[in-house]
């Protein structure tokens, strides 16, 4: 049998605003037409739990609503010719709902809830809403199932950890400047190619190993894709 490559994406905003999902760094730097600090924050469920959760009963109602796009097909037709795993920092489920396999959430899920008195407590949401007493089995409220701002980002080590084993990284729709999902780029062999697809071409400091696409998510991994998949036919 022939050795199968590995390949791990990192994968941001801006695959998903292809599909309709509106990114949160938005010019006045509100998301949906809140503050970030009022909707993303443990101080903003503590504050007002209701607004929360509010907001992301409505971000999984606009969810529910879209597709995956070329971009997320492009990384399921991959997995005929390599490992794949995605590590994502969008709470959506696009990825999954395209077919990927490996689908890493670093930043949380947008239709899972969480117990507030054990993490470790998580549930899948059945539709779109989350209610003031929903309850986990102890008896404490469900909240939404996303790392916060100001809060541990607990699957960065399994996210680093597959990082380490790639033969391949490929990153997309995301300008590399939030962290620690940032700093995964940097934790790629010294050795490995790394292609970046984004049409705002984030730059990747100190690698001799970049091939920047500079294109959207839906024609740039479409491409991208054809390459590697061609490579391995005449390899």
């Amino acid at each position: 049998m022939k050795f199968r490559q590995k390949i791990v994406v990192l994968s941001g905003a801006g695959i998903s605003a292809e599909s309709g999902i509106p990114t949160f760094r938005a010019s006045d730097g509100l998301w949906e037409n809140h503050r970030i600090e009022d909707v993303a924050t443990p101080e903003a469920w503590q504050r007002n739990p209701d607004l929360v959760q509010d907001f992301y009963n409505q971000r999984r109602k606009q969810a529910l609503s879209v597709q995956p796009n070329a971009g997320h097909l492009a990384l399921v037709k991959l997995e005929d010719y390599f490992d794949v795993t995605v590590i994502t920092q969008n709470v959506d489920n696009l990825h999954e709902k395209a077919g990927s396999s490996n689908v890493v959430h670093l930043h949380g899920e947008l239709f899972k809830s969480r117990s507030t008195k054990d993490p470790n407590l998580i549930y899948d949401i059945d539709g779109w809403e989350l209610k003031r007493g929903d309850l986990c089995a102890k008896g404490s409220q469900l909240r939404p199932h996303i790392v916060w701002f100001g809060e541990a980002v607990p699957m960065m080590d399994v996210a680093l950890d597959i990082t380490h084993e790639a033969d391949i990284f490929i990153v997309v729709g995301t300008s590399l400047n939030v962290y620690p999902a940032a700093g995964l780029v940097y934790a790629v062999g010294k050795e490995v190619p790394i292609y970046v697809v984004d049409p705002n071409s984030p730059d990747v400091h100190g690698r001799s190993t970049v091939t920047y696409i500079v294109e959207p998510a839906t024609v740039g991994l479409t491409k991208l894709a054809d390459q590697l998949i061609e490579s391995t036919r005449t390899s």
